[in-house]
């Protein structure tokens, strides 16, 4: 078997065979396929597509590329979640505990924050001590004791798809379908979950900009984690918007504590509970969507699913002291207010661009060595709909210097559109796909 004829064969339209891409996987892991030879056979999915046959080989190919998480050792019924990324979503730090709080088990791997999305891992370590290296062993017991655990993504799991994903980033591969597909679903079979539920996201502020994208993607998902035996659910929502008010690390995890403490009705605990709902019903926790949305409604109004973020946080080393009290959360040292030029309503709020103001402040990463500043973002107080008097806030730029405070100001206001008309928003979830 030769990497030319196989880059020929997909050049030309053709169909590779499940032995051809388990070669191809292989030796590009190995370093006998060099990346210019990847890079070609990259463009020439880009261009040409795979079917969902394909898309399923190469999934395996990938998922078998490394190590795999065995969860059989932990008890009852183990979920995982993942988002395709969007601005301002601290979900997982609200569904977890939510979710096991109500019986299923959270076992979840996640990355940091590149670019204008922010990451999970550098939301968490908020927490003064809070550690996302911990060990596999550690990792089975926590899920299994405490009902959840976040870690961070290790280099022996799908070793492909970081090679190629790197090689995807320089070479404008990144949005093809079935590549797409096989780097989501690689890391979420391998990390051993019974029920996955994926939140696709669509709109500005997502990689998926359309609608009609974001459900071939959600399809295309759940076929092929059909094939490889899993439950497989993704929701897709809207990312019109930044989801919540809060953007930025610690700012989001001050809006997600809120949320856990039943303070917070908005879009972010919605999502949360359409999420929980569809793992709960998979898991077998719920017979039916409103038992399972009533389970995760009492977690949240009995307390019961902020303590289990509590007990999270100190079984991986993190300051309880700041769950209860956020004010012990990283702060920054200049606010400054955004007020309104115009009155009118919200039309639209451009997430990517909050996203990159957020990033600007050094909120966020222009590249993956760079150091994120805990404390700064923006905190949002008109949302699509709302009305807006000449001169209120749009929002709270949180800075480390007053300069950095006022640029941000200017790019805050130019992010938003209002109409002299009133504005319905969007509703958040476009639909449920399994």
């Amino acid at each position: 078997m030769r990497m030319t004829d196989l880059i020929q064969k997909k050049r030309d339209g053709g169909v590779l065979s499940g032995e051809e891409i388990r070669w191809m996987i292989q030796g590009y892991t190995k370093g006998d396929i060099p990346d210019y030879q990847m890079s070609a056979m990259a463009m020439a999915i880009y261009f040409k597509g795979m079917d969902i046959e394909e898309t399923y080989a190469l999934t395996m190919a990938m998922l078998n590329s490394g190590d795999k998480i065995d969860l059989s050792a932990v008890s009852g019924v183990k979920a995982d979640k993942h988002s395709t990324g969007g601005v301002g979503d601290k979900t997982s730090l609200v569904l977890c505990p939510m979710v096991a709080a109500c019986g299923v088990k959270m076992a979840k791997l996640s990355g940091r924050g590149l670019g204008h999305t922010g990451g999970t891992i550098d939301k968490l370590e908020s927490f003064p001590g809070f550690s996302t290296s911990i060990a596999e062993d550690a990792f089975l017991r926590q899920v299994d004791q405490v009902g959840f655990a976040i870690a961070g993504q290790t280099a022996e799991l799908c070793p492909a798809d970081k090679k190629l994903y790197a090689l995807r980033d320089v070479t404008a591969t990144v949005a093809s379908m079935p590549l797409i597909v096989s780097s989501i679903l690689c890391k979420k079979l391998a990390a051993g979950a019974d029920v996955i539920v994926l939140d696709v996201k669509s709109g500005s502020g997502a990689f998926m900009q359309t609608e009609e994208d974001a459900f071939g993607l959600a399809r295309a998902l759940t076929e092929v984690g059909r094939r490889a035996e899993k439950k497989v659910v993704a929701v897709v929502t809207d990312m019109d918007e930044p989801l919540g008010n809060a953007v930025g690390n610690a700012l989001e995890v001050k809006e997600a504590l809120a949320a856990l403490r039943g303070e917070y009705k908005g879009d972010l605990m919605e999502l949360c509970l359409t999420l929980g709902t569809q793992i709960l019903r998979e898991g077998g926790a719920a017979d039916d969507d409103g038992q399972a949305r009533a389970m995760l409604e009492n977690a949240i109004a009995s307390g019961a699913a902020l303590e289990k973020f509590a007990q999270f946080v100190k079984a991986q080393g993190g300051d309880t002291a700041a769950v209860y009290d956020p004010s012990l959360l990283p702060q920054a040292p200049i606010t400054v207010e955004v007020p309104a030029r115009s009155g009118g309503h919200v039309k639209r709020i451009h997430a990517e661009s909050v996203g990159l103001v957020s990033m600007r402040l050094g909120g966020g990463r222009a590249a993956k060595e760079d150091t994120v500043d805990l404390a700064v973002g923006v905190v949002l107080h008109k949302k699509v709909g709302d009305a807006v008097e000449p001169g209120e806030s749009l929002g709270t730029i949180h800075a480390r210097t007053q300069q950095a405070a006022q640029e941000a100001a200017d790019m805050l206001r130019d992010c938003y559109e209002l109409s002299p008309q009133a504005v319905t928003r969007a509703p958040l979830i476009k639909g449920v796909v399994k």
